[in-house]
């Protein structure tokens, strides 16, 4: 297809222009035009990014499926992995490009969702009963689609409708409209995934929602909303899991800033950002950030295979990116990847979809998950003319409630319960205990990249740290400790390939008295093997904090866990010696264990929940690698 000099021109003249795309990030006063003939790739790793003087170079729509890159499971749609090859780019003011689009309604019928309220309702009451309450994850994202018939020209509705986001949304990170021919994406996200420039990886997760009711929020409802359990908790897990990405893509981990509002015209959202330094290429960035804990779940990979079992269909371009790839002055790589939510797409045929997900806890409630449906559509759907515009607010309501001193605070307070490692810069060697340097460590995961905090946090208390995947079996004799570590599923399965793996080493581990720590799903298979009962709670405890008991001192930690073995005494004695047991004393739940070469916690120590989890691991190591263990303030005041 021609590219035209002018894209603008022909949009003016009602012509198609070709493949291109405008985008206006947050708070910008003109619109970034991109041109380029549209392409197509089987990989991230195949998107083209030449040498060449500064500037975009691909524009890319990565769709839902780009999962399977990972080996994570999906319903495979068959949605191709687009790009625009960008040959044109240039910046048009903001007030040009609104004279330019056109200002008419959008007509569509037969509009409705593809599944009724009920039936999502009905979804959700399954995902909180059959996984989150069996262990198999602490959060998931399940979605519906709006669908309807557009009536005329798509590329003029979606040009209608960038218009309309463009007055009326604010606060929305890209808004955006990407046309390649085959069809065109028309959307206002709020959220970046991920983002690298100047070798600073960064990463935005957003969670938690607040609808407004009027013009603005209403104040005194928000400083509730910034209080609610339900919505504190659900932040912190996606802060966790995309740590876990942070841990893999930047050198250090990622350090943990905010959190902030995040003000849209319908809703506020709460949302934290996380910084790190990277060296990879792009490409392998985006391949190992597939996709946000936002808008799939935790851990990673078991969600994939929740939204699999429960959502039936492909999520088409829901869920995935758009990346823009390009080099600085200095010929470095350069990445700008926002999240395809609050996004609707038309397609030649004038079909039009509009898909939206809610976050599902153990806090959660049907008709709460029903509700955050509607109001995430609600900004896109107005802009197609499927729902009212919200409220304009008048001078004396355009506040800015970030800058409210009380809702500041209500935020900041946020961070008291959470772990210092991970809210300060960390040096290198700053809290290196000492008789480590040059001990190594082997971390086992079980499913859950919980296990690369883990390994950062191990690394930066002296050990050298080496991560292996349970289905990869391999000699353990090369380390000096051997981290069994977390992952979902039914500890008490004796079928699962997974368990049976993990009590294989965890019995080889016994057997030779090579020490031993366990964590989470490692702890809960090492209880099974002391001949410690395993119970699964009347509750889920995913994403909860706890002030518990570790062998005599009081320590804050997080819990992500359905499942819990349990004691009637602070001592027992086994196959491999005697144990000695940190437990409820309400229901014997055993948070903690040791004995002569091993040690488990049923809580990460390595989450952000887990204000003292660094001290604990410290005195953990003092257990199993004959050296004085920390006192609780040394590294608790230090990490």
């Amino acid at each position: 297809m021609t590219i035209p000099s002018d894209p603008l021109a022909a949009i003016a003249a009602g012509r198609d222009p070709g493949p291109f795309a405008l985008v206006r990030r947050e708070g910008a006063d003109h619109v970034d035009l991109y041109a380029g003939p549209a392409r197509r790739a089987e990989r991230l790793a195949d998107l083209p990014l030449p040498d060449g003087p500064a500037g975009p170079r691909t524009l890319a729509l990565v769709p839902f499926r780009q999962i399977t890159e990972r080996g994570f499971a999906c319903v495979d749609d068959g949605l191709p992995l687009e790009f625009l090859e960008v040959r044109q780019h240039r910046r048009i003011p903001l007030a040009e490009v609104l004279d330019t689009l056109p200002d008419a309604p959008v007509r569509t019928r037969d509009a409705g969702f593809d599944l009724s309220d009920d039936e999502y309702a009905a979804v959700v009451e399954r995902v909180l009963t059959d996984e989150i309450g069996r262990g198999e994850g602490a959060n998931f994202v399940i979605h519906r689609t709006m669908r309807a018939s557009v009536q005329g020209d798509p590329l003029a509705a979606a040009l209608a409708a960038l218009r309309r986001l463009l007055v009326g949304e604010r606060g929305a990170y890209w808004t955006f409209l990407v046309h390649t021919g085959a069809r065109t994406l028309v959307g206002a996200s709020p959220e970046r995934h991920v983002s690298v420039a100047d070798g600073l990886v960064e990463m935005n997760p957003i969670s938690g929602t607040f609808r407004h009711r009027g013009a603005a929020a209403d104040r005194a409802a928000l400083l509730r909303f910034l209080h609610e359990e339900k919505e504190v908790e659900e932040l912190y897990m996606v802060l966790d899991e995309e740590l876990k990405m942070m841990a893999v893509v930047a050198e250090h981990g990622g350090q943990v800033v905010g959190p902030y509002l995040k003000e849209m015209a319908h809703l506020t959202h709460t949302e934290y950002l996380l910084a790190g330094r990277c060296s990879r290429d792009v490409r392998e960035v985006l391949r190992e950030t597939m996709f946000a804990p936002t808008v799939t779940g935790s851990p990673m990979e078991n969600a994939c295979r929740v939204i699999a079992r429960h959502e039936r269909a492909g999520r088409r371009y829901y869920a995935g990116v758009l990346a823009l790839l390009g080099r600085d002055a200095h010929g470095r790589q350069t990445l700008d990847a926002p999240i395809l939510i609050r996004t609707a797409e038309f397609t030649g045929d004038g079909a039009l979809r509009v898909p939206v997900g809610a976050t599902l806890v153990r806090h959660s409630t049907a008709a709460g998950e029903v509700a955050e449906t509607h109001a995430k559509a609600a900004g896109v759907l107005a802009a197609l003319g499927l729902g009212p515009d919200a409220p304009r607010p008048d001078a004396a309501a355009a506040v800015r409630h970030a800058d409210d001193p009380e809702v500041r605070a209500a935020l900041a307070a946020r961070n008291l319960p959470l772990a210092r490692f991970w809210l300060r810069q960390r040096e290198p060697g700053a809290i290196a205990l000492r008789g480590l340097a040059g001990r190594r460590a082997l971390v086992v995961d079980g499913e859950d990249t919980f296990t690369g905090m883990l390994a950062h946090q191990l690394g930066a208390l002296g050990l050298t740290v080496t991560r292996r995947d349970w289905s990869r079996p391999g000699p353990l004799d090369a380390y000096d400790l051997v981290v069994v570590g977390p992952g979902p599923g039914d500890p008490r399965d004796p079928a699962a390939p997974k368990m049976a793996a993990m009590r294989a080493v965890l019995t080889e581990l016994l057997a030779s008295g090579r020490p031993t720590l366990a964590v989470c799903l490692g702890h809960q298979l090492l209880a099974g093997l002391l001949g410690l009962p395993l119970h699964r709670r009347d509750a889920p405890y995913q994403g909860l904090p706890r002030d518990v008991d570790v062998f005599g001192v009081t320590r804050r930690v997080g819990f992500y866990a359905s499942f819990t073995a349990r004691a009637d005494t602070d001592r027992v004695t086994g196959a491999y010696g005697p144990v000695e047991v940190s437990r409820d004393p309400a229901d014997g739940a055993v948070h903690a264990l040791r004995g002569a070469g091993f040690a488990g916690v049923q809580f990460h120590p390595e989450s952000v929940l887990s204000r003292d989890g660094t001290a604990v691991l410290a005195d953990l190591l003092g257990h199993l690698l004959d050296r004085p263990a920390l006192s609780a303030h040394g590294v608790a005041d230090r990490g």
